[in-house]
């Protein structure tokens, strides 16, 4: 792996990643996915972006897509403020406000 992405990010903050999924979440999921922000875009996929401490604190956000049972489309590393955004058209932004409760309910709808 290049050290070009480490290179360009502050050793003392964790990474960034974006999460892509197939499917739209509500924002009443931002708390179970640790208060990452969720994006929803047009195409009927949801976008969940933020810092995530280690490589544990990734696989246990990707096991709870696993457990939701929405396909994984993509996973990636970004810049921390370039992020892919989608267009302002594309449809909602939510973020998390600390506290609040888990929400473990399907609610989640594929398209």
């Amino acid at each position: 792996m290049s050290n070009e992405l480490n290179s360009e990010i502050d050793p003392g903050q964790p990474p960034v990643y974006q999460i892509r999924i197939q499917g739209q979440l509500g924002h009443e999921w931002t708390d179970w996915f640790g208060g990452l922000t969720i994006r929803l875009t047009d195409t009927g996929e949801t976008l969940l972006t933020g810092p995530v401490v280690d490589q544990a604190a990734l696989h246990g956000l990707l096991r709870k897509v696993r457990d939701l049972g929405v396909p994984l489309l993509s996973v990636n590393r970004v810049k921390p403020g370039e992020a892919e955004v989608p267009d302002v058209n594309e449809t909602h932004h939510y973020r998390s406000k600390k506290g609040g409760d888990t929400h473990e309910s399907d609610c989640c709808s594929k398209t």
